[in-house]
Formats: C-alpha cells, structure tokens, sequence
C-alpha cells in the first residue's frame, strides 16, 4: 500500500531541521481513499518496515523517505527533483 502525503503540521519552537519540526503527516490511500494522519516518528517506522509514500510536486510523484541525522534523530523528507526546496516542506497544514 502506497499513501499520499497531503499536509503537515509542525512542533512549536526551534528546530535546527526544519524536517524535525513535523510532528504529523496527513495522508490518504489513493486506491480505497481511507485518510489518516500520523505522527513522524510512526511514518518513519513504517517507511522502514517497507511501506511507502510519496508526495505530488505538480505532476511530479516525489517519494517520501525515512533519514536520520547525526544526532540520531529520526525524520523523514523526499528525495530530491527538480526543486531546491524539500517537497514535503511545502505543503500546507493540516487541520
């Protein structure tokens, strides 16, 4: 099952990544349209137990996958395109 990212939400406060700053992901299952959303760290052990997700960059499927930084903390981002900017950074909120 593939799910697509629609939304974020991120943390208060300051964060040295701005992909540690999300705290959920919204996200829906194009095939049987069940949504959900999900925290950063769920969507990071799920990406690493095989799962998958991507975002939509305009007509663009950009994957979306699990990192760690030096400091051990687990985050997840997509893969680089043609964007300068990381694409699941730029969506909007979720409500």
């Amino acid at each position: 099952m593939a799910v697509r990212v629609i939304c974020i939400n991120k943390a208060g406060g300051y964060h040295e990544d701005p992909h540690e700053a999300i705290s959920h992901l919204g996200w829906v299952d194009e095939q049987t349209r069940q949504t959900g959303r999900t925290t950063r760290l769920a969507m990071y052990d799920w990406l690493q137990a095989g799962g998958e997700a991507y975002v939509v960059g305009g007509a663009t499927r950009v994957a979306v996958v699990p990192a760690v930084n030096s400091r051990g903390t687990r985050y997840v981002k997509t893969v680089p395109d043609w964007t300068t900017s990381d694409n699941l950074l730029r969506l909007p909120e979720c409500n």
